[in-house]
């Protein structure tokens, strides 16, 4: 089963075109109000594009015989379950086939069959009231996928979730996903790395970047996926030796991959534990030193997470304290070439 998008919803600035492959999981990731959910809205059918095409598997579910939602055999799963409060958990996962015709008992014994599928057959007899939040997004998971649909939607569906509860069901996920044809949204970097094949940023209603998975968060070329990944990124120009960004800041590294001219569209990306923080510029090469404010610190693990706009340092709390560190402080970011990445914009 296979999915081609190209659509553009002039009211809210969204122009993209992407592909999923049969038994394929692409993951969407980009800032809020960038366009993701629009687009699962026109994949499901639930907004008309206002020009541009779906087809799936070879059918085209748009042009001037709109298919509606209900015939495109599409399951949407939101971050709310959506359960409805009268009917049981197993109902809920029958009215899917149900409503395609299945009989009452075969489509109970589907529903029974995806509950198991999902670790929530011992919920078959409780309606969502008495369900805990963990509880009705697997019932969920599982009504979606008793009506066979020809391609799933997510739209993040973990992020109501208690921390406590999400890994369980990103493990359940992975498996019931296998093979099949899927668009997910997410903005949680576990949710791309473990559930999809590959992944398309979006930036104000636009595709700036996709790739295997693997390869975009070790190699982003987007700031947004710099940051999905953890990753700090300068963008600019090879020169001399390192990326020089159009604000004046220099990064110097080696490039991999294949060779830079000069003049190159370059970026350079770098680990914020490669960072050392100093209250004044060390001394060395000045390009690996960047004079930066901090605009926030927050606790990362074990360490304090200093950034600096775009930008991020890891430091113990011995050295945040030491360095007397706080929002509007100057400081000076540097890193070692070796530590930085550079690469082909």
């Amino acid at each position: 089963m296979t999915l081609e998008l190209a659509a553009t919803v002039t009211d809210r600035d969204v122009e993209v075109a992407l592909e999923v492959a049969d038994g394929e999981t692409v993951a969407l990731l980009g800032p809020n109000g960038t366009g993701k959910s629009t687009v699962l809205a026109v994949a499901a059918g639930l907004l008309r594009p206002d020009r541009g095409r779906v087809v799936l598997d070879g059918e085209e579910l748009t042009g001037r015989r709109l298919v509606p939602p209900h015939a495109r055999r599409t399951a949407l799963l939101a971050q709310d379950p959506l359960l409805f409060p009268h009917l049981t958990a197993l109902e809920n996962v029958a009215f899917g086939p149900r409503s395609a015709g299945v009989r009452r008992r075969a489509a109970r014994d589907r529903a029974r069959g995806w509950l198991a599928e999902v670790g929530a057959d011992d919920l078959a007899g409780r309606r969502p009231g008495r369900l805990s939040g963990g509880q009705a997004q697997r019932v969920a998971i599982a009504r979606a996928l008793a009506a066979d649909p020809r391609l799933l939607l997510l739209d993040e569906p973990m992020a109501a979730l208690d921390v406590a509860v999400a890994p369980a069901l990103r493990q359940t996920l992975k498996r019931v996903l296998e093979g099949r044809t899927t668009l997910l949204v997410t903005h949680d970097v576990l949710d791309a790395l473990l559930l999809a094949d590959r992944v398309v940023v979006l930036d104000r209603g636009r595709v700036v970047e996709h790739g295997p998975t693997a390869e975009v968060l070790a190699r982003p070329r987007s700031a947004f996926a710099a940051r999905v990944a953890g990753l700090n990124m300068v963008r600019g120009r090879w020169s001399a030796g390192a990326v020089r960004a159009d604000d004046g800041r220099a990064v110097a590294g080696s490039p991999s991959g294949p060779a830079l001219r000069e003049g190159d569209a370059a970026v350079a990306v770098f680990r914020p534990r490669a960072v050392s923080v100093f209250r004044h510029a060390p001394g060395g090469s000045p390009r690996t030193a960047l004079d930066v404010v901090v605009t926030d610190l927050e606790p990362h693990g074990d360490q304090v997470r200093v950034r600096a706009g775009d930008l991020a340092a890891d430091v113990t709390v011995h050295a945040a304290a030491e360095l007397d560190l706080a929002p509007g402080v100057p400081v000076t970011f540097a890193v070692k070439a070796t530590e930085v990445d550079v690469y082909a914009q």
